[in-house]
């Protein structure tokens, strides 16, 4: 044990007085990984379910291919995808070319009741 205390000194000390830039960079990005994830975990805020909007769209879905559905399904896959798209084709209403029109202002529609969830 005390062997194990006197490696971590000599480490900390080691990294104190010569900088390695390499592991200064691995340990911020994992260090902001580490905080990213336990602010989400410990987050109480009610949060969208990105689930939820693509129920909301079934019912809808004899007006769409399957190209579009499969888009759908890669849209609603997480809060952050959601996200994403409304803010680049619903807010600035640019088209995408994967989806028609008509269906893709029914997704923003959709998007747009739970845009205070995001």
């Amino acid at each position: 044990m005390k062997n194990l205390l006197i490696l971590i000194v000599a480490i900390a000390i080691f990294l104190h007085f010569y900088p390695q830039p390499e592991l200064e960079s691995w340990f911020e990005e994992q260090k902001t990984m580490v905080l990213s994830e336990f602010s989400n975990a410990t987050d109480t805020k009610v949060r969208l379910n990105p689930e939820k909007i693509y129920k909301d769209l079934q019912p809808s879905f004899g007006q769409f291919n399957e190209e579009e559905q499969a888009f759908v399904r890669t849209i609603t896959s997480t809060r952050e995808s959601v996200k994403e798209f409304y803010n680049k084709y619903c807010e600035n209403k640019r088209p995408t070319p994967k989806l028609h029109q008509k269906n893709q202002q029914l997704i923003c529609t959709k998007i747009s009741a739970y845009q205070s969830l995001f």
